[in-house]
């Protein structure tokens, strides 16, 4: 129920890639080219030469590092970091001992999640070629052997938490199949002892989609569970293991949205710890007194969301973090005196990943940075030392002459305030400089101020500007400003790009005349859209995943996935909504697309499916408007396989020169 991360980052920029296995080379006109693998459907994009491969190398063989689990009895941990071609799960041994792989897989592994008793095991997801139909596996540390718990290809397994006793996992599956109906649509609950497959239990059925386990009490007899609507709109419940019957945690109060985050039981069980925006325009830490339902707010004083938190194990501290205009602040609270301690100075950017280890009670975190892409970090509470435990693997990439992020603010047509960051170029660099816009997914994602990764180049080596934009609808401002690109107002937030156009304009070190747009997911959407609205603004496009029509999209997209956007976007079985949708989606005006195009998709996208790209494509080329496709057939909603992100990136560059540079 956390938000999500700006997806753009992930999409595009990812900094954890190397050269790829599949890209084989060839002798072609004196210079050796880079052949795409057969996996890729390539269409326009121009020969990669193995110079510009070499050249852009020391910014795709940078390797981030996360924390994934702390080992309940012994000082060390599981991380996730790229090993080959895609992410797998590692265990550093001690404080920046080398990484040793445990997984390996040719498909992205999820986060390893230690058994919470003994840690003979950990568990984790996968899926396959980008189709998001994760399984979830067990991985015993004796022996090395991995073992499938769940193997219903055809449903999608959520994960769950571990019970107190740490002898069951609750997980979700849904049913997928694109283009069925949502009616009638369930999502299961399960628990199940991983040590034992055939043991898993279904406890009950719940009603649509959104729904998923939050937290087991402290007897293990009941499970809270949140059920997501929206962005703007989730609630939690309480559930009887046994039974299956359920209540309403906090009843809905008509004309009333609230939005409910991460939630956890207080150690003694009488009451519940979570964060909610009710009452408040940003999501606050809260207590709820079970025996009375009183709520009690312990974050008042603060008027920025708190984005996570996490209780130790003896129940005396509370870790949460804040987003505080993009960047993340450490709190600690102490429930006793509930006051906050003081916290020790930590790299500016955005944290998450908190665990509190069950036996030292170290908070272990992550540290995503401009400076250096993510590190593991673990801070001793009665000392209030840091200790670096993992590091990125820069392998060479450059991070001394990148400036910090800068925070940008401008008013958009309506008057409202918008902001964002920007990544100048060195001061190298002379004249006015080019502009790249990235554009975050979501849509209520959001533009933070953490690492470049791939995009150091494009800032480093080529001079030009990178701004990350947070329109409207975007999280972290508040609830207002999150829901002001709803429904029929979507188009209000493209507006907020028109308005950054102009701010452009009146910058004396950035050049009007030389701007490009790219964005995923969402904003793969919003990409077409301001090339569409400015098209006579801009210099090119790059749409990754992107919705080109909201119609189809959500026609086509995954059933468990539909009921949720419709919130977002409109139900497109209304007619006045359908007709709005129609009018606005960049394939009615395609014809408006003349500035080079580029869009990247992968075959296997359940959420935005393939046939958004390939429609927008051959609308766009039959106005004879130059466009570059790349797709891949072993990937989904988005590129997570190093040798097809390294393709992307090359070919980026390739559209970069030609279209933004020139």
């Amino acid at each position: 129920m956390k938000q999500l991360l700006a997806i753009i980052c992930g999409l595009i920029f990812t900094s954890s890639l190397v050269l790829g296995q599949n890209n084989a080379t060839t002798a072609t006109d004196k210079k050796e080219v880079i052949a795409p693998g057969s996996n890729l459907v390539v269409q326009g994009i121009p020969p990669v030469t193995a110079d510009l491969a070499q050249s852009v190398k020391k910014y795709t063989e940078a390797i981030p590092v996360s924390l994934s689990s702390w080992h309940p009895t012994k000082r060390e941990m599981l991380v996730v970091k790229r090993a080959g071609n895609t992410a797998q799960v590692h265990i550093v041994t001690s404080p920046l001992a080398k990484p040793k792989q445990l997984t390996d897989f040719p498909d992205p592994v999820g986060g390893g999640s230690y058994q919470p008793t003994s840690g003979n095991f950990f568990t984790f997801s996968k899926a396959s070629g980008g189709n998001e139909i994760s399984q979830l596996y067990r991985y015993d540390l004796g022996t090395g052997a991995v073992k499938l718990v769940t193997t219903d290809d055809k449903k999608r397994i959520g994960g769950g938490p571990w019970s107190t006793a740490g002898d069951r996992r609750a997980y979700t599956a849904v049913m997928t199949g694109k283009g069925t109906s949502s009616e009638n649509f369930k999502t299961e609950l399960h628990v199940v002892n991983p040590a034992d497959p055939a043991s898993s239990r279904s406890v009950v059925n719940f009603d649509g989609v959104g729904w998923g386990p939050v937290a087991w009490s402290r007897d293990d007899k009941k499970l809270l569970i949140g059920q997501y609507v929206s962005a703007n709109e989730s609630y939690l419940w309480l559930l009887d293991v046994a039974t299956g019957e359920k209540s309403m945690l906090i009843p809905k109060v008509e004309g009333e949205k609230v939005a409910y985050g991460d939630a956890e039981f207080s150690k003694d069980g009488k009451g519940l710890y979570f964060t909610s925006d009710k009452d408040s325009e940003f999501q606050r830490l809260v207590y709820m007194d079970l025996a009375t339902n009183k709520i009690t707010p312990l974050t008042s004083h603060i008027n920025w969301d708190v984005d996570g938190f996490e209780l130790s194990h003896d129940g005396k501290l509370i870790a949460f973090v804040t987003n505080e205009d993009g960047f993340s602040k450490l709190h600690l609270y102490d429930i006793a005196s509930g006051k906050e301690l003081k916290t020790p100075r930590l790299p500016a950017g955005e944290m998450g990943g908190f665990a509190f280890h069950r036996a030292t009670n170290e908070l272990g975190f992550t540290i995503r940075s401009y400076q250096s892409i993510a590190d593991v970090y673990s801070l001793d509470l009665k000392t209030m030392k840091t200790t670096h435990w993992a590091k990125a693997d820069l392998n060479g990439y450059e991070t001394k002459g990148l400036r910090e992020p800068e925070l940008i603010r401008w008013k958009s047509f309506d008057g409202k305030t918008v902001s964002g960051f920007i990544n100048r170029p060195p001061a190298k660099f002379t004249g006015k400089r080019p502009v790249m816009i990235s554009i975050h997914g979501g849509p209520e994602g959001q533009a933070r101020p953490g690492p470049l990764g791939r995009a150091g180049y494009i800032v480093n080596e080529l001079g030009v500007a990178v701004i990350g934009p947070n329109v409207r609808g975007s999280s972290g401002y508040g609830k207002t400003f999150l829901q002001l690109d709803n429904g029929f107002k979507r188009e209000d937030s493209v507006k907020d790009i028109g308005a950054l156009l102009d701010w452009i304009a009146t910058q004396p070190d950035l050049d009007k005349d030389r701007i490009m747009v790219t964005g995923g997911s969402y904003g793969g959407y919003m990409t077409l859209a301001v090339a569409t609205n400015y098209n006579d603004r801009i210099c090119c496009s790059l749409d990754v995943v992107g919705i080109s029509n909201f119609v189809t999209f959500l026609t086509n997209t995954e059933t468990y996935r539909r009921d949720l956007r419709r919130v977002e976007y409109g139900d497109e079985r209304d007619p006045k909504m359908h007709e709005y949708l129609t009018k606005i989606s960049p394939l009615t005006n395609a014809k408006k697309i003349t500035k080079p195009l580029f869009v990247v998709q992968g075959k296997n996208d359940p959420r935005v499916p393939y046939t958004e790209a390939e429609q927008i494509v051959a609308a766009a080329r039959s106005n004879n408007t130059p466009v570059w496709f790349l797709m891949a057939n072993d990937e989904g909603h988005g590129f997570g396989k190093k040798n097809n992100q390294d393709y992307q990136f090359y070919a980026t560059i390739l559209f970069i020169k030609e279209h933004l540079l020139k």
